[in-house]
């Protein structure tokens, strides 16, 4: 019987995965081109363990990256270590990891190629908005100590914002969590993360923002250290807080937050008290309120015991022999010191009648003297005033008299 079926749809022979690794890694680390390779580029990030160096070689403008390793015991042949940020020159061959599929480049040697790329454009950018007062601590606001509605902007998608609900459920019950959903990793994430950002402050219920993703390679966090959303966080009317990464990552967004968080659960503990801690200080005030009260109430109830064994001690008659006393001595001190302001009083009015008695124009005129007053009413003073036949009036000690003048005579 002939089969209907093409001959093409039955395989000559079947691969496993290994195997197509297998035939991969022979082609891979047999080509003459491949087991002794230069390379260049920018490390992005590099990581220390006790089996060697383990970096990432990326070209930024090509947006291509290798993974590398140098092994413990090559380490101390390499020239220079890889660094973050910096350019580099590689000497290694390639080798697949069977376990990943994947090839990466064992170095033999590394070399100085300069300030990488992604490093220089981050020192410029950074230097430029320090330079405009984005990271001056005086511009840093507090968070609000007992927020009620915070608004979150990271992926959905992320594990972080799972962290940040489980730890903000656990440390503070009823705070209200408004979700602004941004892409955190790509090339759209910084446009995607400004917009979230921009969509909080128009809502305008939130009291303080937290803008945060997982850890990740440092390509994968350069998003944080673009220029749209450090404006963004800066421009926020609330105060924003980050958790970006892990500990060993730093971006031009942490920066310029006002407060910065190496995670997204610690970013989450920061935001918001533990409510169990508060009910615990709660608990202590009380007791601490309690044992003051009662310290007081001690104090009292052994001054009125003091005071009631006097008094059963003491006569009646006695006592109120001691209060009259006391009155009689307290009524003595008061018409003394009575007595002396009155005689004070008194003698300063006597000064005050004195000197009144000695301005008084009366006491003048009694002692001889005249008032001359033209017809106006106006008192002469100088002979200058006066004209010849005219009238003037003379105010004596008892009395007026009208005269006229004869002759003006200037002195």
């Amino acid at each position: 019987m002939t089969s209907l079926l093409p001959n093409l749809l039955v395989p000559p022979t079947v691969l496993s995965v290994a195997g197509l690794t297998g035939y991969m890694q022979t082609l891979l680390e047999q080509d003459s081109e491949l087991m002794q390779v230069w390379l260049t580029g920018e490390v992005s990030s590099a990581s220390q363990h006790r089996s060697g160096l383990f970096f990432t070689l990326q070209d930024p403008d090509a947006n291509a990256s290798i993974r590398c390793i140098a092994w413990s015991n090559q380490l101390d042949t390499l020239t220079i270590l890889p660094v973050q940020g910096e350019q580099v020159i590689l000497l290694g061959r390639i080798r697949l990891y069977p376990q990943r599929g994947e090839y990466q480049l064992v170095v033999w040697q590394c070399l100085p190629a300069g300030e990488g790329l992604r490093a220089l454009r981050y020192r410029q950018l950074h230097d430029r908005l320090a330079a405009e007062g984005l990271f001056d601590p005086d511009r840093k606001r507090s968070l609000p100590t007992h927020p009620q509605t915070i608004a979150v902007v990271t992926s959905t998608k992320a594990a972080a914002w799972g962290d940040i609900q489980r730890t903000l459920k656990s440390r503070y019950p009823g705070l209200k969590v408004l979700l602004s959903s941004a892409v955190v990793q790509g090339d759209q994430a910084a446009e995607s993360i400004a917009a979230a950002i921009a969509r909080v402050s128009r809502d305008g219920r939130a009291e303080v923002l937290l803008l945060s993703r997982g850890g990740g390679a440092t390509e994968d966090m350069v998003c944080f250290n673009d220029e749209r959303v450090v404006r963004a966080i800066a421009e926020a009317p609330i105060p924003v807080i980050t958790g970006i990464g892990h500990q060993r990552d730093e971006c031009l967004a942490d920066l310029v937050a006002d407060v910065c968080a190496h995670t997204p659960t610690a970013a989450a503990q920061q935001i918001v008290p533990n409510l169990a801690d508060l009910q615990l200080e709660h608990q202590e005030r009380v007791a601490a309120l309690v044992f003051s009260l009662e310290a007081c109430l001690s104090v009292a109830q052994d001054q009125l015991d003091q005071q009631c064994l006097r008094l059963q001690r003491l006569p009646l008659d006695r006592q109120l022999s001691q209060e009259l006393r006391a009155i009689a001595h307290l009524k003595q001190h008061l018409l003394q010191v009575a007595s002396q302001q009155i005689q004070q009083r008194s003698l300063h009015q006597d000064l005050l009648t004195q000197k009144l008695q000695s301005l008084n124009p009366q006491s003048v005129l009694e002692r001889g003297y005249a008032v001359a007053r033209q017809a106006n009413g106006q008192i002469v003073r100088a002979a200058a005033q006066l004209e010849p036949a005219e009238e003037l009036t003379l105010q004596l000690a008892t009395g007026q008299v009208r005269v006229q003048v004869i002759d003006v005579v200037n002195a």
